[in-house]
């Protein structure tokens, strides 16, 4: 079982550092080691004291304390339409909060047509899901902890599914899902979801998780597609919008609630 210890040599990418702070020692999760500058070039905020940093620190205020104050434990991300930018929020939002000292996280790739997230943390060919599902891959060969942000575990996906929507309403895949909110009570579990207007996953997978996120794209998602995924999303506990890609001049993530 993961554990948590004190330590002394607390990174300086890393909260774990700040007096009082524990330092988690993994046992059963893979240290992957990362690349500042592979990082950067795919726009993972290895560093969180620029603009891009701060913004998401107010994503993540938000996202944070609505999400414990109702109890609140898995959250799905999703947007209206591909290229919004919903799996690179999903990474940023889940390093920010996994800064935060007393805050463990745990990110799953659960856009299981087009598995991306592993690729934004290194390019080896990192086994996932998939090999769960299929191979019974256990768990403590498939999560990763990446170099730097000690409250962070990434569960990748791997081979791309074709019947993305009916795997996600398996035995297996509802069983996972239960075991990965069950086992750390207080940890926050972050679902990056295929866009909600190009396929049934989202409404497939809804009855297993607590709240949503989606993610729109500034002058490119219409008003029309968000009334549209917000009709779909209507019994769904709905945190807000994030906007991406904004045009402004300092770089931003707008949050709004609904």
């Amino acid at each position: 079982m993961d554990r948590m210890k004190p330590s002394p040599d607390g990174s300086l990418r890393d909260p774990s550092a700040i007096p009082g702070a524990q330092k988690i020692v993994y046992t059963q999760t893979r240290r992957l080691q990362t690349n500042d500058a592979y990082l950067k070039d795919h726009r993972v905020i290895a560093e969180s004291t620029d603009a891009v940093g701060a913004s998401y620190k107010v994503l993540r205020t938000h996202v944070r304390q609505r999400m414990l104050a109702n109890q609140w434990q898995t959250l799905a991300i999703t947007s209206p339409n591909e290229g919004a930018g919903k799996t690179l929020t999903s990474i940023n939002l889940a390093i920010s909060l996994a800064r935060e000292v007393n805050q463990t996280v745990l990110l799953v790739d659960l856009d299981l047509r087009r598995p991306s997230i592993a690729r934004y943390f290194t390019n080896e060919n990192l086994p996932g899901i998939s090999d769960y599902l299929f191979n019974d891959a256990p768990l403590s060969e498939l999560l990763f902890n990446p170099e730097g942000v000690e409250r962070l575990v990434v569960l990748p996906g791997n081979k791309a599914m074709e019947y993305s929507s009916e795997t996600l309403s398996s035995p297996k895949m509802v069983a996972l899902a239960e075991e990965l909110k069950t086992r750390y009570p207080s940890r926050l579990v972050l679902l990056d979801m295929p866009p909600l207007l190009a396929c049934d996953d989202v409404l497939a997978f809804s009855p297993y998780f607590d709240a949503a996120l989606l993610v729109v794209e500034e002058s490119a998602t219409t008003n029309a597609e968000v009334r549209h995924s917000l009709d779909l999303l209507r019994r769904t506990n709905l945190l807000g919008l994030a906007l991406n890609k904004s045009r402004d001049e300092v770089p931003s993530y707008g949050y709004g609630a609904r």
